[in-house]
């Protein structure tokens, strides 16, 4: 801990060295994060197993200070989106993340959440879940192994320990705007797309309509 936050940059007389710790307020504010993340309790697919091995006794996540998962998104910093995103979770999970307190991080676990994995381009599924929420860490695999797991955690306190209260979302003026939670019809509507999609419907609309005008005087005139 003292060789973490203890960088500083000052003289300290002999006498008071190991007595006196000097550091800025964004290591001990980035060194408290990093160190008591609480990922939130849930799993998609097949990664979830193996997330699930991540946090028994031979691998441990609990030496990263993350051995509280919670079940619910309010007391939880850290969604491990593991598994397949199918477009009738993804408003589910966008609404999760949307109770989920600032600061707040996203781990997308395996190939699918990553960009759709074998099932990428599916009628179902959806390429990636960073399609609609942010994400900060992406582990490959199919499924990834509980070491990459944990190199994905590290990776994360990385980004952390690197952040800056000046910088940092959360402590921006103003109020922060959740992501506006898909629409499962027919297929998956991002409301932030509405004008592109009412756009292209128009487009559709109209070359369909030249068509029929087409065919009808077609018709007129070999009748």
């Amino acid at each position: 801990m003292n060789d973490e936050l203890n960088t500083p940059g000052y003289e300290i007389p002999p006498e008071m060295q190991g007595q006196v710790a000097i550091t800025t307020l964004d290591k001990i504010y980035n060194w408290g994060r990093r160190s008591s993340i609480w990922p939130m309790m849930f799993g998609l697919a097949c990664c979830a197993i193996e997330m699930i091995c991540t946090a028994t006794s031979r691998f441990d996540f609990s030496r990263f200070g993350m051995e509280i998962m919670r079940p619910s998104p309010r007391q939880a910093d850290l969604m491990i989106v593991a598994g397949t995103v199918t477009k009738k979770m993804i408003p589910q999970i966008v609404r999760l993340y949307n109770q989920m307190p600032e600061p707040k991080y996203v781990l997308a676990m395996g190939a699918c959440a990553s960009g759709g994995g074998p099932f990428k381009e599916g009628y179902n599924v959806v390429s990636g879940v960073d399609e609609y929420i942010p994400v900060d860490v992406y582990v490959p695999g199919c499924p990834p192994t509980p070491q990459a797991l944990l190199h994905g955690f590290i990776m994360l306190q990385k980004k952390i320990d690197a952040q800056s209260i000046r910088e940092v979302r959360w402590y921006r003026r103003g109020a922060d705007q959740p992501i506006p939670i898909p629409v499962l019809g027919p297929d998956i509507m991002d409301p932030r797309q509405y004008d592109l999609i009412k756009e292209y419907a128009a487009i559709k609309l109209a070359e369909q309509e030249a068509a029929l005008q087409t065919a009808s005087e077609t018709e007129e005139q070999a009748a």
